[in-house]
């Protein structure tokens, strides 16, 4: 946040100075075209017209230029609240932090029952603690999906909408017709941007539909996004299981897949899943450069990466157990085993 305050400071300067001299060139193009418009025994008509385009077109630059340094100043003083928020979070997290290490610090030499209680207590948090931070890495992508996306579209659009209202005082129909074509292409980009923030958050069709025919539509968007090849297959009768597990197989899939695109290059990557009575098996397979499995997992322990070892905390707490395949150069191969208790079954 800190990094980002610092840009947007840097560019609000720049923007700044930029309104600056567009509205001294501004200042100077009407003087100019005042002049050119009362000699007319010096100035030809083209001498006029060429003033006047001049002016108009810095007009416009200097109202575009304003726009920007107002949402620029908006996003600043968003920003320096953020950040003050944060850190006033950070000084009481770090006053909690002192008190509960004073009641522990206590409580060490206390009987071996208490150990085992704050042991336990402390396993309930540590869990906690990954639940929040998951949560909040959620909230921020989608903060920044909105921010990159439905966001800085809207913002684009006011400024196109009043270039087209300058336009249309002006009389110039035909430009004003191009203007409003690329706002109506605009505005379905921003429809189909928020659209798919929507259905990241929660696929409808996990409910309507169930876990297949949404893990299928994933698949397919996958590859067509990426250009990835991608397979689907299943075996044995779907049946129906609780909400929460569905979307936590549909999560499981999604971060595969999303490894699978962002480190191993593969050219195909293939998805299996297998109902068998007591257990759903989730198979992730793809034939990209491949990794030393103990390595990297000894990596993503220590720089606390939420990859590999995210998606193993979260078949943990499915009570399913996973297992990884790899080689350099030789793919890699995620299966993931989901218990299924006969009173979970949803009919």
């Amino acid at each position: 946040m800190t990094r980002e305050l610092e840009e947007v400071f840097i560019e609000t300067a720049e923007t700044i100075n930029k309104v600056d001299r567009l509205e001294l060139e501004y200042r100077r193009a009407r003087i100019r075209l005042t002049e050119v418009s009362r000699d007319f025994v010096r100035y030809k008509e083209q001498d006029i017209k060429t003033a006047y385009e001049k002016a108009t077109q810095i007009q416009l630059d200097l109202m575009v230029f304003r726009e920007k340094e107002a949402y620029l100043k908006a996003r600043r003083d968003d920003l320096q609240a953020r950040v003050k928020n944060v850190e006033m979070s950070i000084e009481r997290a770090e006053t909690i932090s002192s008190q509960v290490n004073v009641v522990l610090e206590y409580l060490s030499g206390d009987l071996n029952q208490v150990t085992r209680i704050l042991e336990s207590a402390k396993n309930r948090q540590l869990i906690g603690l990954k639940i929040i931070l998951a949560q909040e890495e959620e909230r921020k992508r989608i903060a920044r999906e909105i921010h990159d996306g439905p966001a800085q579209s809207l913002a684009n659009l006011v400024l196109r909408t009043e270039i087209a209202e300058r336009m249309l005082s002006k009389q110039e129909f035909g430009l004003v017709q191009d203007e409003l074509i690329d706002l109506k292409g605009q505005v379905r980009l921003g429809i189909e941007e928020i659209r798919k923030i929507i259905f990241n958050l929660r696929p409808m069709a996990l409910d309507d539909l169930g876990l297949i025919p949404t893990l299928r539509k994933y698949v397919q968007d996958f590859e067509e996004k990426t250009k990835i090849r991608t397979t689907f297959d299943t075996v044995g009768r779907e049946i129906r299981l609780p909400s929460a597990m569905e979307a936590a197989i549909y999560r499981l899939v999604q971060e595969g897949y999303a490894n699978a695109l962002k480190h191993a290059n593969p050219s195909i990557v293939s998805l299996g899943v297998t109902y068998q009575a007591h257990m759903v098996k989730i198979v992730i397979q793809d034939n990209g450069v491949g990794f030393h499995v103990d390595l990297v997992e000894s990596r993503a322990r220590d720089n606390s990466n939420f990859g590999l070892i995210g998606m193993r905390e979260r078949v943990e707490l499915l009570e399913g157990r996973m297992e990884i395949e790899s080689a350099i150069n030789g793919g890699t191969k995620i299966m993931i085993h989901i218990p299924i208790n006969a009173e979970l079954r949803k009919e």
